[in-house]
């Protein structure tokens, strides 16, 4: 395993078998590189010149040194015009994937802030991963057994402190990319409920002495029609493999706030009925990322000991097409007593979510915050890289606020007051699960949720274009899952527990 470690040395003295350092626009080289200048004199811009060096984010050249420092290879990185955390998050995976075969890495670059020694490390980490429990013959490992952030503010014990928080992200988000990355006949609801069990009894073992540990209740099909949990039965009535319901307590003495996390886990979405296109469930085991983001994020809140007492709940179905598959026509009572009529069986994540919603409401959280691959209709308003978030606009805008800060983009989309009238328009049931009006369908489902939040206040990321990167890797970001959201509920965590309870939280 990798291990990292601060240091105040300079790049061109340091004997590490590669040194990166960051490039800003015109060959300039960024902070943490200054000796690095000095050491080559005015060779240096017309060697920036020859391999195209020019600072551009993504672009990765590598130099032989020949000696003029003490590493033999220097790894140029773009950072952009404006090296801020989230570019040289970037810069930093990116330099992940063109060191191979290196025992040992330094990175000069900016890191003289928590916040930018955080980047560093997540992004050389996560620009780093590879899935690759199904190869029979796996290429040898060419990650360096250390790396060194090189940082004049090393010894600044809230820089040096940023190091364990940056390995626990990390091992939560690689966690979530390895869960979505898993063949969905080997990851069905009652497997990944197992998993979900396996992941926190490792972390409770890890925990110091007198932390809190994790709590989880795996609530299998019999109990879950004990509950009431229409949604959940109805949407895994088509499979083999029976739906799951795992609640995760995390609840540390003297907790300033109570946060609900609900996260959608179809590990297998064929469209039930309504079954898709063949190009479009090629990708399909990734509708179970939100469950996965919030299992990690709870079991990260965990291992730092945040303040922040989290109740977590995944709702884990696989959408199929059997023979007791439901049907178009079909109304389903949720948890809270609510009932549905079923119109597409395609839309079938806000069902699971309805009754995960209504045990959440239960907890009596402060705010809730659910996380869903839930709609192709926020892919089309904002493409593949942005979350939508809707919602309470306060909770609106602390998530949006945790995701910059975490690396993360979202935009606020809002909940117009007629999509009230369309989720009420089933003339047999509480609520149309769908209307089959093509425009707003992700505000639409918005909507719905909201119906199962009993008033408290919420927010709701659609998560259905960032969470799985179709095509070549790029800063941090490699192809497959990508574990989004992970980064931005921990951070909306530690943001709660800066602050305690929001301030329209029930009493």
């Amino acid at each position: 395993m990798t291990t990292f470690a601060l240091r105040t040395a300079s790049p061109a003295k340091t004997r590490a078998e590669a040194v990166v350092v960051g490039v800003l626009p015109d060959g300039v080289l960024a902070s943490g590189a200054e000796d690095v200048v000095a050491a080559y004199g005015r060779k240096l811009s017309g060697l920036l010149a020859t391999v195209g060096a020019k600072g551009a984010p993504g672009e990765v050249a590598k130099i032989p040194t020949g000696g003029t420092i003490n590493s033999p290879l220097l790894v140029l990185v773009g950072l952009g015009a404006d090296p801020d955390a989230a570019a040289v998050r970037r810069a930093a995976g990116n330099a992940a994937r063109a060191v191979t075969n290196a025992a040992s890495v330094a990175l000069a670059l900016p890191a003289d802030t928590p916040e930018l020694v955080r980047a560093v490390v997540e992004g050389y980490r996560l620009g780093g991963y590879a899935f690759t429990s199904y190869k029979s013959k796996p290429a040898t490992p060419t990650t360096p057994a250390e790396v060194v952030v090189l940082t004049p503010a090393a010894r600044r014990a809230e820089v040096a402190a940023a190091v364990e928080p940056a390995q626990v992200l990390v091992d939560a988000v690689v966690g979530a990319r390895d869960w979505v990355n898993t063949p969905p006949g080997d990851l069905t609801p009652p497997a990944f409920a197992d998993a979900i069990a396996a992941a926190v009894k490792e972390t409770n073992k890890g925990l110091a002495k007198g932390r809190a540990k994790v709590k989880a209740d795996l609530i299998d099909e019999t109990r879950l029609a004990e509950l009431g949990c229409g949604g959940l039965l109805g949407v895994g009535a088509g499979s083999a493999a029976p739906p799951r319901l795992v609640e995760l307590s995390y609840a540390p003495k003297g907790a300033v706030a109570h946060v609900a996390l609900v996260g959608k886990g179809i590990t297998f979405d064929s469209g039930g009925l309504w079954i898709k296109p063949a190009a479009s469930m090629a990708t399909m085991k990734e509708d179970m990322a939100g469950a996965a983001a919030v299992v990690q994020a709870t079991l990260a809140a965990a291992r730092l000991g945040l303040p922040v007492r989290v109740s977590a709940f995944a709702a884990l179905a696989e959408n199929m097409v059997g023979e007791a598959a439901m049907r178009p026509g079909d109304v389903l009572r949720t948890y809270d007593g609510t009932t549905v009529e079923v119109t597409n069986t395609d839309a079938e994540g806000r069902l699971v979510l309805a009754d995960a919603l209504g045990r959440a409401v239960e907890a009596k959280p402060d705010t809730i915050v659910d996380i869903a691959t839930l709609t192709g209709h926020m892919v089309l308003a904002l493409g593949d890289k942005l979350a939508g978030v809707l919602g309470d606009d306060d909770v609106v805008a602390q998530v949006i606020a945790a995701g910059a800060t975490a690396g993360e983009d979202a935009w606020p989309m809002p909940i117009p007051e007629y999509m009230d009238d369309r989720i009420h328009s089933s003339t047999v049931a509480d609520l149309a699960q769908y209307d089959g009006i093509r425009w707003g369908g992700g505000l639409f489902a918005a909507a719905f949720l909201r119906e199962f939040t009993g008033g408290l206040p919420w927010a709701h990321l659609d998560i259905a274009g960032p969470t799985f990167n179709k095509g070549g890797p790029s800063g941090h970001l490699t192809s497959g899952a990508t574990g989004y959201g992970v980064a931005t509920l921990l951070e909306y965590l530690r943001a709660r527990a800066a602050v305690g309870p929001a301030p329209s939280a029930p009493a």
